[in-house]
């Protein structure tokens, strides 16, 4: 939901070519899930790293994430099952593969299947979560570097 590059080329050849996008941390490092509400990961953590997560760019986002969460209220699901629901909601050529450490968010991804979610829905989402208003690169400038090919 938060990083949309794929959209434009690679989805458009993903359905003439028939693969399939593997679509990884689809809840954006657990952030999209809304329960971070500091930026206070431990010291061993890498999303201490991530330019989204920390300083001004992670208070700007958190705002995102909270018009998120309150649309999956709306919903009536939580806000990974949302995001979850988004990505899926993209085409049948899109899996998402989201990490978890808990069981009950596994069974909370898994539930997102469940959430069915309108091309209003879509559109709606698309307009709280515009890639425009995202602060902050994906990864540090030395990582971009080596994953932004074009």
């Amino acid at each position: 939901m938060w990083t949309r590059d794929p959209e434009a080329e690679i989805f458009h050849a993903c359905r003439e070519l028939g693969i399939c996008f593997v679509a990884f941390s689809p809840v954006g490092r657990g952030f999209l899930a809304g329960a971070i509400k500091e930026s206070n990961f431990a010291g061993n953590d890498f999303r201490r790293n991530v330019p989204r997560l920390v300083g001004d760019n992670f208070r700007h986002n958190l705002q995102l994430v909270d018009k998120i969460r309150h649309r999956a209220a709306e919903r009536h699901c939580t806000a990974a099952q949302l995001a979850l629901a988004w990505v899926i909601a993209q085409g049948d050529f899109i899996s998402a593969i989201p990490g978890t450490r808990r069981r009950d968010h596994l069974e909370e991804n898994w539930a997102a299947q469940q959430v069915h979610l309108t091309p209003v829905d879509l559109e709606h989402i698309r307009e709280l979560f515009p890639q425009s208003a995202i602060a902050g690169q994906r990864y540090t400038p030395e990582v971009m570097a080596r994953v932004d090919r074009s």
